[in-house]
């Protein structure tokens, strides 16, 4: 689940120049993310992550997608282990919950 705000936030990370990627590379990311994610549209407004408080697009989204999971490497995220119901797995455990 992605919401607007979260795809602007990944289009200006992949666009840092420390990345360093083709323009058709960038083209080809920016198709994947439009073609394979599903929006959403928060309805509501969390104001959990204090540290940073950009990281509360991802649970506004995540309770919109009442998705079963949040998998993020985000240490702010991570920090919290649940938002509400909802589990915030590093990548590891999430693989690790998959093949369990």
């Amino acid at each position: 689940m992605v919401s607007s705000e979260i795809v602007e936030e990944y289009l200006e990370v992949i666009n840092r120049p420390k990345f360093q990627l083709r323009q058709v590379t960038l083209d080809r990311v920016i198709r994947y993310i439009y073609e394979f994610s599903e929006f959403v549209a928060p309805t509501e407004y969390i104001y959990e992550v204090v540290a940073d408080p950009k990281d509360n697009k991802f649970l506004e989204a995540a309770l919109a997608g009442n998705v079963d999971a949040i998998v993020s490497g985000d240490n702010h995220l991570l920090a919290l282990k649940t938002f509400r119901t909802i589990p915030i797995l590093s990548a590891r455990e999430f693989i690790e919950q998959l093949t369990h």
